[in-house]
């Protein structure tokens, strides 16, 4: 797990007592897992009573820095001692890794579901429309006299009901060479499922 050189500098000053109090930290961590995990009714940190004697720069640096610590720990499945070393490079007293490592560890399950919720996969194709069309002349030249087909794919995406059409004309030579990779993909694949 790498983090920036600002991250590490924001969890630089918030491990520091001088800019941020004990009871402080304990509640700037809260706030940050109930942010990420929308349990907070209340968006914004910089109103927070228990924050209220923490600069707001410092505060907003701080806060950053640690929700970046949350989320890369999340996604790549850190453990306390993995978090407990980057902490200490940062300064941090023992009391307040222990702080984190308890709060972090206990809403790390909700934070990965929330992190597997975010992304993009691509579209399934659940069908294919097509036809042909016969270009005898355009606005450029008298005769043409080429086929075109016209293909649209019906796509669907996970958790949508609806589906989407991706259209696009193609020669035939272009439309041969799309068989001919959609016939190689399912070869590649025959081949790695019998290993």
């Amino acid at each position: 797990m790498e983090l920036s050189v600002e991250a590490l500098g924001g969890l630089q000053l918030c491990g520091d007592s001088a800019h941020v109090s004990d009871k402080a930290f304990i509640v700037l961590v809260r706030r940050v897992c109930d942010n990420l995990l929308k349990d907070s009714t209340d968006t914004s940190v910089l109103d927070d009573e228990g924050l209220s004697n923490v600069d707001r720069a410092v505060l907003k640096l701080c806060f950053a820095s640690l929700v970046t610590l949350v989320l890369e720990a999340a996604k790549h499945d850190s453990d306390a001692s993995t978090i407990s070393t980057i902490l200490e490079d940062c300064k941090f007293t023992a009391d307040r890794i222990d702080i984190l490592n308890k709060i972090f560890i206990s809403k790390k399950p909700e934070i990965q579901a929330l992190l597997s919720n975010i992304g993009h996969t691509p579209p399934h194709i659940v069908d294919v429309d097509w036809r042909l069309d016969f270009y005898l002349k355009n606005n450029h030249v008298d005769k043409v006299n080429e086929p075109v087909y016209m293909v649209t794919l019906k796509t669907e995406e996970g958790g949508q009901e609806e589906t989407k059409d991706v259209q696009f004309a193609c020669s035939m030579e272009q439309l041969q060479d799309l068989v001919g990779k959609l016939k190689d993909a399912c070869k590649n694949l025959e081949k790695a499922s019998q290993l």
